[in-house]
């Protein structure tokens, strides 16, 4: 199911960043989390990509996903 590359920006108290990471555990998808409140120029980029301060935001491919919305996750891997 692997096919595309997915990114998490997190921070270490966010709860939906946490289920987040576990969805994509529990699919087996390999990911990469870059944590913000550690990493300032992630965060600035972020928000120039995104116009977003919160978290998660998640990246599949070219598309991203502000929260954690099972749904739109699902529906860009393929999940049912």
């Amino acid at each position: 199911m692997q096919h595309v590359k997915i990114t998490i920006y997190t921070t270490p108290t966010c709860p939906y960043c946490a289920r987040a990471k576990n969805y994509f555990r529990q699919l087996g998808l390999k990911f990469s989390e870059v944590d913000v409140s550690r990493d300032p120029l992630a965060a600035e980029r972020l928000v120039k990509k995104t116009g977003q301060t919160g978290v998660p935001v998640i990246e599949i491919g070219n598309h991203i996903i502000v929260g954690f919305d099972k749904e739109k996750i699902d529906k860009l891997l393929g999940v049912r």
